[in-house]
């Protein structure tokens, strides 16, 4: 007998389930706050800001356990910068996206050019992000201009909220990173799907800094830059079964611009995939740096016409700089690199290149299967590197 059942309908069928079951719990217990009856239009031109932050205020204030600010279906909110601020009176809240938020047209439009952030949430315990709903930044006018990337505003940003998760969602067109993610304990972001146009510039994916135990899992990120960036103070991170592309890939760093000291410790990205990317795995430090970036694994990568396969860069220059002589570097030791297939669009699938002060300390690279997608020989490049290396590649790294 052929069995009837079909995954993706009972996830549908869940889906309205809870959220029947959600609205009808809400409302019987006064527990959701829906925007709309905090005077939002929804209809995509009249600016909702100030609705959104009074319903923001009613839910942050009020105690309890399992308050939901309610962004509705078949409805478009249009926002100016603003921030959904904490802590909260209750242990747990909610912002559930069901409908779309965009931002204002263009960049003139925008009321607070000097913000960095469009939506930020600050200092706000138990937040969860979640729904099938959309964020749209409509970002292309801040990406012709001629302004430094740092004057561009990030999407979503989270500012010290610890016990986070953010599920569902989809972001396009950030003018800058799509979510940040800055001084944040216990982390979960999963499902979620973030894009824009590759030729975007600075539209990271994810950024993390002065974060730990953050967990990345089942997304889906095609942008302009990294699929993920970890900044300085990512400590304990967990990237898996990521779709990543188009986009610059998964990098550590850059770390250790301007002399300053950065930490990085404690990653693992395993069953990922790089579809078309300019950079799979990579580390990326400036001269002159301190601080260190160890214990990192990179497992199980599938590529398709990625440019860099691997690339540890210690001697990394952004646009505009000017090299300098060396005096100190950010030291990079225990990584590994293991279970590597696919394809590359270079014929050099492998650079590491590291400082001659610190030199990278035990590195491994591992059952690597990279070919080229014009059948020549891979090049593999090794300088100031110690470690272990197999299959075609004994004798890139020196031995300790």
């Amino acid at each position: 007998m052929k069995s009837s059942y079909h995954p993706q309908r009972m996830e549908i069928i869940v889906r309205v389930v809870f959220m029947l079951t959600l609205v009808n719990f809400g409302f019987v217990n006064g527990q959701i706050y829906d925007v709309l009856k905090f005077g939002a239009k929804g209809d995509g031109t009249t600016d909702d800001s100030k609705a959104f932050v009074e319903a923001w205020k009613a839910m942050c204030s009020s105690g309890g356990n399992n308050k939901t600010l309610l962004i509705p279906s078949d409805n478009t909110f249009l926002l100016q910068p603003l921030v959904f601020q904490g802590p909260c009176n209750s242990p747990s809240v909610q912002v559930q996206l069901e409908g779309k938020i965009v931002a204002p047209l263009n960049k003139e439009a925008w009321s607070d050019l000097k913000s960095c952030e469009w939506v930020s949430f600050n200092k706000i315990i138990g937040l969860t992000v979640l729904g099938s709903g959309t964020i749209n930044g409509r970002g292309s006018s801040f990406w012709e201009d001629n302004t430094p990337a740092s004057k561009h505003p990030t999407q979503l940003h989270f500012q010290g909220c610890n016990n986070l998760e953010i599920n569902g969602i989809t972001s396009f067109d950030s003018p800058r990173n799509h979510i940040s993610i800055n001084d944040c304990r216990q982390v979960k972001i999963t499902q979620i799907k973030l894009i824009a146009p590759g030729d975007s510039p600075n539209t990271d994916g994810i950024d993390i800094s002065a974060s730990t135990d953050v967990e990345i899992y089942d997304t889906m990120v095609g942008t302009g830059d990294d699929c993920v960036a970890l900044n300085s103070g990512s400590i304990n991170i967990s990237i898996t079964r990521m779709q990543c592309g188009p986009g610059h890939g998964i990098s550590v760093g850059s770390l250790g611009k301007d002399g300053e000291e950065s930490i990085v410790e404690n990653v693992q990205v395993t069953n990922c995939t790089f579809n078309e990317t300019n950079n799979g795995a990579r580390i990326k430090t400036w001269p002159n740096g301190k601080g260190y970036a160890r214990n990192i694994v990179f497992k199980d990568i599938i590529l398709t016409e990625t440019k860099n396969p691997i690339i540890i860069d210690q001697q990394y220059i952004d646009k505009g700089r000017i090299d300098v002589e060396e005096s100190s570097a950010v030291a990079i030791s225990n990584v590994t690199f293991v279970d590597f297939r696919g394809t590359s669009r270079q014929d050099e699938i492998i650079k590491i290149d590291c400082s001659e002060v610190t030199s990278c300390k035990d590195i491994v690279l591992d059952r690597i299967d990279i070919t080229t997608i014009d059948g020549k020989k891979p090049i593999v490049e090794c300088s100031n590197a110690y470690g272990n290396s197999t299959n075609a590649y004994d004798g890139c790294l020196k031995t300790q």
